[in-house]
């Protein structure tokens, strides 16, 4: 089972970041946290990782609604994007799939929202095509 929408681009990884932040305000999300992997790793460990960032997102309204339905649906949330760098001006986004994220849950109106941030989160990925597309993976095809 593939658990993640993902694009490439070429682009530099600053511009990637950019694009993925305006398109994630297109939709409605916020970002709620920013780990820089490669900064991380150097410090705790005194590696050299390539640049990697993990952005935690989340659609405040759908997270809201989830909330209120279960209480422990916050074990799931955000939602993460990961950016990174694979070579010079080749660098991959990628999100989990939220439908797979809950497949745990039985709860049709959870399912339900799940498959709508799938949406909203693939039309992210997907106008990222414009900006230096190389190749488009997800769920649906």
């Amino acid at each position: 089972m593939i658990y993640y929408i993902n694009t490439k681009l070429h682009a530099s990884f600053e511009q990637t970041v950019h694009f993925v932040t305006e398109a994630l305000k297109v939709e409605g999300f916020g970002i709620l946290t920013e780990i820089d992997m490669h900064e991380k790793l150097k410090e705790k460990l005194g590696v050299d990782f390539r640049k990697y960032k993990i952005l935690g997102v989340c659609s405040p309204l759908h997270a809201y609604k989830a909330l209120q339905k279960d209480d422990k649906i916050g074990t799931l949330l955000p939602c993460n994007i990961i950016i990174q760098e694979l070579a010079s001006n080749e660098v991959e986004v990628a999100t989990a799939d939220p439908v797979a994220s809950l497949l745990a849950v039985e709860d049709s109106a959870l399912a339900n929202m799940a498959k709508e941030i799938r949406e909203k989160l693939t039309r992210i990925i997907r106008s990222l095509k414009d900006k230096g597309r190389i190749r488009y993976n997800t769920l649906n095809g």
